[in-house]
C-alpha cells in the first residue's frame, strides 16, 4: 500500500507543474476588445439614419439625367438661284430682326423688274385710251345718229323730189319733151332711192348706240385685267428682287453657315441656322414618374458643362405622347414579339431665373447656353 501510494504522489507531482505552466499562460493573456463591434453598430445606425433623412428630404422630388437645353433653331435658306456677292456674317454672330446677311447677284431679276414697269406704262396707257373712247363714243354716238336721220330725211326729199320730176317728165306731151329728159329724170329718181337705202343703214347702224358703249366697255375691262396683270408681274418681280437679299426674320446667333462669297447658291439650299435667344429645357421623366408631375411645378437645374450653375424653372407643359410615338419608325406592339419597356415622355420646362448673361461675347439681353447640352431638372412636388 505504501508503494503505490509513492507512485501516486509521483504522477501527481508531475501533473501540478503541468497545470500551474498553463495557468500561468491563462494569465497572460488580454481579453477581445469590443470597440470595432461598437464603431461597426454606430456606422450602421447612422447610415440607417443618413437614409432615413435622405428620403424624408427627396421623397418629394423626381429627378432625371436625360434632359437637354432647347430652343428655336431657324433654318435660313435660299428663295433664287444665284452667285453669293456678298456674306455679311460669319459664325457665331449675333444678328438683330431685319440685318442684313447675304446678297445674290440681282442683276437678271433687276432687269425683270424693269421689263414688268415697261409693260405696267403700257397697260396704264392703253386703259387711259380705253376710257376716252368710251366717252366718246357716249358723246359722239347720239350725234352720228342724228346726222344719220338728218341725211335719211334729206335723202327722202330728194326721192320724192326726183319722183315728182320723173312722172312729170313720163306725163308731158310727147312732143314738149325728150327721151333724153325722161331718161334723166328716172337717172334720178333711181339715184335718189339708192341715197334713201344708204341714209336708212346709216341711221341703223347709228342707232346701235348701246351696243357700242357695250363694247367700248368690255374693252376698258380687258385693258383694266391686263392692266392688274402687269402690276401683279412688276409686284411678282420685286418680290423675286427682294430675295436676293437675305435679311434675318428675328433676333439670334448664326449658326452652322454653309456658304461662301462667290459661291453658287441653289434656290431652297440652306445656308445657316439663327437659334433664337430663347432657351428651355425638355426633360425626358419616365413614365412611372408622371403620376405626381403637373404643369407649374417648381423646378432647379443643374447643367454639366456649367458646373457652379444653378437654374430655377417651372413646369410650361408635358408632351401628349412618348418620344417613341413619335418616331419615324414606331413600336408595333400588335406583333406577338412585345416586350414592355419604360416609355419617356418629354416635358418642356421654362427656365426663370439663373441663366448666364453676355456669355461669348453676346449682347446682355442674351442667354448664351448652347442648345442640346446635358441637364438634370428636380422637380420639386411639395
Amino acid at each position: 500500500m505504501s508503494g503505490s501510494d509513492t507512485d501516486e504522489q509521483r504522477h501527481e507531482t508531475r501533473r501540478r507543474p503541468e497545470r500551474d505552466g498553463e495557468e500561468d499562460e491563462h494569465k497572460d493573456e488580454k481579453p477581445r476588445s469590443k470597440l470595432p463591434l461598437i464603431i461597426g453598430g454606430v456606422v450602421i445606425v447612422i447610415a440607417i439614419i443618413a437614409g432615413i433623412i435622405y428620403w424624408l428630404a427627396t421623397r418629394n422630388e423626381v429627378t432625371t439625367d436625360d434632359a437637354y437645353t432647347d430652343g428655336r433653331a431657324v433654318s435660313i435658306a435660299s428663295n433664287v438661284s444665284g452667285y453669293c456677292t456678298a456674306l455679311y456674317v460669319d459664325d457665331n454672330t449675333y444678328v438683330h430682326a431685319g440685318d442684313l446677311l447675304l446678297t445674290i447677284d440681282p442683276r437678271e431679276d433687276e432687269a425683270a423688274v424693269r421689263q414688268a414697269q415697261a409693260n405696267l406704262t403700257l397697260a396704264k396707257a392703253q386703259v387711259a385710251y380705253a376710257r376716252v373712247n368710251v366717252q366718246e363714243i357716249r358723246v359722239r354716238a347720239p350725234a352720228q345718229l342724228l346726222q344719220a336721220q338728218a341725211q335719211l330725211a334729206q335723202a327722202q326729199a330728194q326721192e320724192v323730189l326726183a319722183s315728182r320730176n320723173y312722172r312729170r317728165e313720163i306725163t308731158a306731151d310727147q312732143r314738149a319733151t325728150a327721151g333724153a329728159d325722161i331718161d334723166q329724170a328716172a337717172e334720178q329718181l333711181r339715184a335718189s332711192e339708192a341715197a334713201v337705202q344708204q341714209a336708212q343703214a346709216q341711221v341703223t347702224s347709228a342707232a346701235l348706240i348701246p351696243q357700242q358703249l357695250a363694247s367700248a366697255g368690255a374693252t376698258l375691262h380687258q385693258d383694266q385685267a391686263q392692266l392688274q396683270q402687269a402690276e401683279a408681274n412688276l409686284t411678282q418681280a420685286q418680290v423675286k428682287l427682294s430675295y436676293n437679299e437675305i435679311r434675318a426674320p428675328q433676333d439670334g446667333t448664326i449658326t452652322m453657315r454653309n456658304v461662301e462669297r462667290g459661291a453658287y447658291v441653289q434656290a431652297g439650299q440652306q445656308v445657316f441656322y439663327i437659334v433664337t435667344p430663347q432657351v428651355w429645357v425638355t426633360a425626358n421623366f419616365k413614365e412611372t414618374q408622371l403620376a405626381r408631375i403637373a404643369p407649374g411645378e417648381y423646378v432647379t437645374m443643374t447643367v454639366d458643362a456649367y458646373p457652379n450653375l444653378l437654374l430655377h424653372g417651372h413646369i410650361q407643359s408635358i408632351q401628349e405622347g412618348s418620344g417613341a410615338r413619335f418616331t419615324a419608325f414606331p413600336a408595333e406592339n400588335a406583333t406577338g414579339n412585345f416586350v414592355k419597356i419604360v416609355r419617356r415622355v418629354p416635358v418642356k420646362i421654362l427656365i426663370d431665373n439663373g441663366l448666364p448673361k453676355g456669355m461669348d461675347g453676346l449682347p446682355p439681353n442674351v442667354a448664351g447656353l448652347p442648345l442640346g447640352i446635358s441637364v438634370e431638372p428636380t422637380v420639386d412636388l411639395k
